[in-house]
């Protein structure tokens, strides 16, 4: 698969148009010919205008004539369902998302497969998968706490193969996804080895969050962001609902490097 029009890049954010991180996206998108969707909310700028960049005021979205629209709140990262739907209807087949707070690496804009070679990890229960990209003391926000200690199964015991993986996460460097008691007690920044691969099936759980998320058509219907909880549970609550139906479809979710 080629980076086409098929594929659209989706962010919620209530920065003006002169934000830095969204004009290196909608830059890259445009050279890329990738359609850039930003949703914003009710403070976002009036004025926002930005070449590259198809953005979404709260009035605008209204005119989308989705039925959602009307049951989302403001002031909530769950806007951003909106732009989901815009690059479905528009003819989206891969959707990719982050937040304008991340630079996307190079490697963000690579062609996307939907089979990847990875370490499969399949019937593991809770799965601290940072653990497996780095030696350091560290965890994914969502993580459930009580199972910090569980031993880690080293990722050469498991067996590697070609995996259908719809739902793709990718880590974060420097200033990754991690939960306040990890900031107020362990250090930042930090960076992730760049070789490992990891898919989590059946039986595994991990939550995965919405900075570095790809999602192919099938795995379109997940897609959904619970919009009347806290925004910073939103993404982890969907990460466990998909998990659960990926199972059933006999589906992985993909972990690569950032």
């Amino acid at each position: 698969m080629k980076m086409s029009e098929s594929t659209a890049l989706v962010i919620t954010s209530i920065a003006g148009s002169d934000h830095p991180v969204l004009n290196d996206y909608a830059s890259t998108c445009k050279q890329r010919g990738i359609p850039f969707y930003v949703m914003g909310d009710r403070i976002s700028p009036t004025d926002f205008r930005l070449d590259g960049c198809d953005f979404y005021s709260l009035s605008r979205q209204r005119e989308t004539g989705f039925e959602l629209v009307n049951d989302l709140p403001e002031r909530h990262y769950g806007r951003k369902n909106i732009g989901y739907l815009v690059a479905i209807r528009n003819g989206a087949t891969v959707i990719l998302e982050t937040d304008d707070d991340n630079y996307a690496r190079a490697g963000f804009w690579e062609a996307r497969q939907r089979n990847v070679s990875a370490h499969r990890i399949d019937q593991a229960g809770w799965v601290n998968v940072y653990a497996h990209f780095t030696n350091a003391n560290i965890w994914p926000r969502g993580f459930a706490l009580e199972h910090l200690q569980d031993p880690v199964r080293p990722l050469s015991t498991y067996s590697t193969e070609t995996l259908d993986a719809p739902i793709q996460q990718g880590l974060a460097d420097e200033n990754p996804d991690v939960d306040a008691i990890y900031r107020l007690t362990l250090p930042l920044p930090m960076n992730f080895d760049r070789s490992a691969s990891v898919a989590l099936g059946a039986g595994s759980w991990c939550p995965f969050n919405s900075q570095n998320t790809t999602w192919f058509k099938d795995a379109f219907p997940l897609l959904y962001l619970p919009s009347h909880c806290s925004f910073r549970m939103t993404d982890i609550w969907r990460s466990f609902v998909a998990q659960r139906i990926c199972w059933e479809n006999g589906w992985h979710i993909w972990f690569h490097p950032a």
